[in-house]
């Protein structure tokens, strides 16, 4: 299951200043998300909130349950501490979503406290961001369990990621070894010891 988790003021979709948020309502959205989860093989959960309190109850239930998180905070992108630590604590891969450009915008919004503990972030790119999100998600977390067979269970879906307790859910480090520097065979070098067997 993935966590679709939708902060304050989102509900008014479709009709808050429609030049920056859009026209698509936070029912259309939530629909195609739906319907995208399901082609994928995946169930989708959808809650708004306009109270800090009840996102932070929201993302704690999900522990334990929840593959991933989805989550466009709003304004308490910028603000809440609470949030970012049940988002932390939880251990689950999420992705931010945010409708706008939050970087074209005011200053205040440049810094998103969520960031730093999300995999990633689509921000400017409207609805379709949540897709994209969902998209990415359903990679990452099957790509993660492909090695584990164990963690498949009936109907296409997944367990949730089971972390190290006490440690925060890290994508993995590897490819990103700066260490680390890929084998390739030389032809030429191939070619020139052909060439002094000969001789």
């Amino acid at each position: 299951m993935v966590l679709v988790v939708h902060g304050p003021n989102l509900n008014l979709l479709g009709t808050r200043e429609p030049r920056l948020y859009g026209r698509t309502t936070l029912a259309e959205i939530d629909r195609d998300l739906k319907a995208r989860g399901a082609e994928l093989g995946l169930d989708i959960d959808t809650f708004q909130s306009n109270h800090e309190g009840a996102l932070i109850e929201r993302v704690q239930q999900a522990r334990g349950v929840a593959a991933g998180i989805i989550i466009n905070a709003g304004g308490l992108t910028h603000t809440s501490v609470s949030l970012r630590d049940a988002v932390a604590a939880v251990a689950i891969p999420a992705v931010e979503v945010h409708l706008s450009n939050l970087y074209a915008r005011e200053e205040f919004r440049h810094r998103s406290l969520l960031a730093p503990v999300c995999l990633g972030q689509i921000a400017g790119l409207g609805a379709i961001g949540y897709l994209l999100a969902l998209e990415a998600l359903a990679r990452i977390v099957r790509g993660r369990s492909a090695s584990r067979p164990a963690d498949r269970v009936g109907g296409g879906g997944l367990r949730p990621p089971q972390p190290e307790r006490g440690r925060a859910w890290e994508p993995s480090q590897g490819s990103h070894d700066k260490n680390a520097r890929p084998r390739v065979k030389s032809r030429a070098a191939t070619s020139s010891k052909k060439g002094a067997a000969r001789t």
